[in-house]
């Protein structure tokens, strides 16, 4: 069977799937196979709960005229996904980088929606299977297309590129992260480059942060629509930036007044009031858009717990985003700062040096009591009055009751797999 010809039956399709707990009434449902797992076996499952089709690539899991058998179902989905975006012909918006994806992809929705049907990335399905899925989401009724695309290894944001097709590119930043797949730093900027040369090559728009310097060399050769801080001559002028702790932005006559936390989140903003002044957003619509715009699933989220306030920014965490996030808080106002952070993962032969660093650029903080955890952070610790270091969470959780947590501003930050969310239970 064709893709074409896959996708007439798609067509008649409510949603697409590629989990029988989450299957609806007349999906389609695609068998990826995992590392543990052959999802062919889940096709009849599927079928019994209401899928109207099934792509398996196993002939021995073939049910009856409702099995779509091909190949490589990966592969047909990709496929699939790229067919639908050139059906559907509407302009497309992807991002990728180092930090701030996923709240700019937020923040650019909530913007383009005040005019715009929109449809954008769900939670961070930014991969090779993600983002088809996303494409798959897209209807006839979607005027504009957000696509959030992740990578750790070069050619990756590439190979995406290929499938989604976009119409305009935005990358966020090129920062200290997944160093071990991308090969250090400059594979970090080669790697999300790779958005750059697709849209070079396919005379398509970027947007680009003229401050930031290896955004304005590598996007010279390509149609660019810029904000700055410094430069007037941007299609966006951002005259004035403040963090203490929520950041506002003043452009033009506007002044936005965000529940974002840290000057670290001023370009994710500065990028969607840029966005929406090219699709002709009006100011006072993009400020209602934006200072709507509340972060969660522990991203930049300002908590209150009895006495204390939390900056929780859980969700991740690498060098770059480490540095700027400890950068903002230290410059806060406030008495009575405590700092709780995690390991940073994936940064390859260069991890112990980076934990390092950050437990260095701290030494001079003598007002910060400072909570390290983690085996890398462990590696280099340091006996002096305000840091306490443990090899991991269990460890900090049995220590946590000999401290006092009242009256405090406490940030806390690390890695995913740290899941430093559950310092909540115990503060």
């Amino acid at each position: 069977m064709t893709i074409q010809e896959i996708h007439q039956l798609f067509l008649k399709c409510t949603s697409i799937s590629i989990d029988t707990r989450k299957i609806q009434p007349t999906s389609l449902f695609v068998s990826i196979k995992g590392e543990k797992f052959d999802a062919n076996t889940f096709a009849k499952e599927a079928l019994e709960k209401g899928a109207q089709y099934v792509i398996i690539d196993n002939s021995d899991f073939y049910i009856d005229e409702r099995t779509i058998l091909v190949e490589d179902s990966l592969k047909a989905l990709q496929e699939l996904a790229k067919y639908h975006r050139q059906h559907l012909k509407l302009p497309i918006i992807a991002l990728t980088g180092s930090n701030g994806k996923t709240t700019t992809k937020e923040l650019i929705n909530v913007v383009l929606a005040k005019k715009y049907k929109t449809k954008a990335t769900v939670g961070n399905l930014n991969n090779h299977i993600g983002v088809p899925l996303t494409l798959l989401s897209f209807d006839k009724s979607t005027e504009i297309g957000i696509v959030e695309m992740g990578a750790n290894h070069q050619k990756e944001i590439e190979f995406l590129c290929e499938i989604a097709e976009p119409d305009f590119g935005y990358i966020t930043n090129f920062g200290k992260a997944h160093l071990e797949g991308f090969g250090g730093v400059e594979g970090v900027i080669k790697g999300k480059s790779e958005m750059y040369n697709f849209l070079e090559f396919n005379k398509k728009t970027a947007f680009i942060n003229l401050d930031d310097a290896i955004q304005e060399e590598k996007s010279r050769n390509i149609e660019r629509i810029s904000f700055s801080q410094n430069n007037p001559k941007a299609a966006v002028f951002i005259q004035k930036v403040e963090a203490n702790p929520l950041v506002s932005i003043q452009f033009n006559s506007v002044t936005i007044h965000s529940h974002l936390i840290g000057l670290y989140n001023a370009n994710n903003i500065n990028a969607a009031i840029t966005i929406g002044n090219y699709f002709k957003i009006s100011e006072n619509q993009i400020k209602d858009a934006i200072e709507s715009y509340v972060p969660e699933n522990n991203r930049s989220q300002l908590l209150t717990k009895g006495t204390n306030e939390i900056i929780l920014d859980a969700y991740n965490a690498n060098p770059s985003s480490m540095k700027v996030a400890l950068e903002n808080f230290i410059q806060l106002s406030r008495d009575n700062k405590v700092v709780i952070i995690g390991d940073m993962f994936e940064l390859g032969e260069e991890s112990l040096d980076e934990h390092k660093e950050i437990v260095a650029s701290l030494l001079k903080e003598d007002a910060l009591s400072c909570y390290f955890i983690g085996n890398d952070f462990y590696s280099n610790k340091i006996a002096k009055n305000n840091f306490h270091f443990y090899q991991d969470f269990e460890e900090f959780s049995r220590s946590i009751e000999d401290f006092i947590f009242e009256n405090n501003l406490i940030l806390i930050k690390g890695s995913r797999g740290m899941a430093l969310e559950r310092v909540l239970e115990l503060i």
